[in-house]
């Protein structure tokens, strides 16, 4: 099949929350474009979603100002149908989505006329001065997804193109921990939509796929949206390609987390840690059948007297409306009891990672 099948055939799909899992090179974004273009078939001509893939990148140009020893360094945005939105953006509606990050700058917007849309963004540390700086790949990167989200929200954008999201691979050059706040940002959004719109991400990253599928399909609030949602690989089959289910067992996330939380163990545990803590748990309770990080508490052998103790304290230090606060250092009681439990699985399930 070519890509323009694959899209018809997630448009038919019952499921509006569809996670595709492929490999880069496999036309994820091709994928995006044909998707596009059979649901404006489908609605005469007219655009009914709204997407983030690499055209949506593509916009954002560095102008390192060279001439001037990159004096007026800024990240330029090129002209596009989006322009007439952005008199409808403001600061305050990129740093609320950016808040989550922890970014370690400020930004401005430079227009010479906001009907025409924003022309830069500039980057700085010192408020005072506000001297521009060029930011990393990834914290660029960051940007622009935090830019989408805003966008997403305007009036007269993504209610009028309303039918559908298509979220095309947002975590190129992103490290574990933002891969996992990027995750929450688009459970977000899918909680906030899943009923009115259809929902399509592609990603080529194991983590974020493996983490939206269990909190989809095996989560706390799984119950409202595992019949609504689909799990799929994109595979490339000769020179076609085709989708394949996912079955439960591929994809082992869960030795991921381990990997990750034993490095933060033998260098520096901050509070979000807990939250990876957590959904290792919730992954192997999936794992086992039981669904409830409690049942997995008792395997690991948790004093059944300190077991609703400890689920509170897990659910306190890995609520969301804490999560801004996650960089902060894990206090040294929080460290001893996240220790102690990862202890716990590693006698227990002997996992290799």
């Amino acid at each position: 099949m070519n890509h323009k099948v694959i899209a018809e055939e997630i448009y038919g799909l019952n499921e509006n929350i569809i996670l595709i899992y492929a490999f880069n090179g496999t036309g994820k974004t091709r994928l995006s474009v044909a998707y596009k273009d059979i649901s404006k078939e489908k609605n005469d001509g007219n655009h009914s979603g709204v997407y983030y893939n690499a055209f949506s990148e593509d916009l954002f140009v560095w102008d390192n100002d060279e001439p001037n020893d990159n004096e007026d360094i800024k990240l330029t945005i090129n002209s596009s149908s989006l322009n007439k939105f952005h008199s409808f953006l403001d600061v305050p509606n990129i740093e609320e989505k950016l808040a989550l990050y922890k970014p370690k700058y400020k930004f401005k917007f430079n227009y010479a006329d906001l009907e025409k849309g924003f022309d830069s963004v500039t980057f700085y540390v010192d408020e005072e001065t506000e001297n521009p700086i060029k930011i990393s790949r990834g914290e660029e990167r960051i940007f622009v997804w935090c830019f989408f989200l805003a966008l997403f929200e305007v009036d007269g954008f993504a209610d009028i193109q309303n039918a559908h999201f298509f979220i095309d691979d947002p975590v190129s050059s992103l490290d574990d921990h933002n891969i996992y706040v990027t995750s929450e940002s688009i459970f977000n959004l899918i909680e906030e939509n899943y009923l009115d719109k259809n929902i399509v991400i592609t990603t080529h990253h194991i983590g974020l796929f493996s983490i939206l599928a269990d909190r989809l399909t095996r989560g706390e609030k799984s119950g409202r949206f595992k019949q609504l949602t689909k799990a799929v690989i994109l595979k490339n089959n000769g020179e076609n390609v085709e989708l394949k289910s996912v079955r439960n067992d591929v994809f082992l996330f869960h030795l991921h987390l381990m990997q990750i939380i034993d490095d933060a163990i033998n260098s520096e545990l901050f509070a979000y840690h807990f939250v990876l803590l957590r959904q290792l748990l919730e992954n192997i309770s999936s794992f086992i059948g039981m669904g409830r990080i409690s049942f997995t508490l008792e395997q690991i052998g948790v004093d059944n007297e300190k077991i609703e103790e400890t689920m509170s304290i897990i659910n306190h230090l890995s609520h969301k409306n804490a999560y801004k606060l996650q960089f902060n250092k894990m206090a040294e009681d929080e460290e001893n009891i996240l220790k102690d439990i990862f202890q716990k699985i590693q006698i227990k399930y002997k996992f290799k990672y």
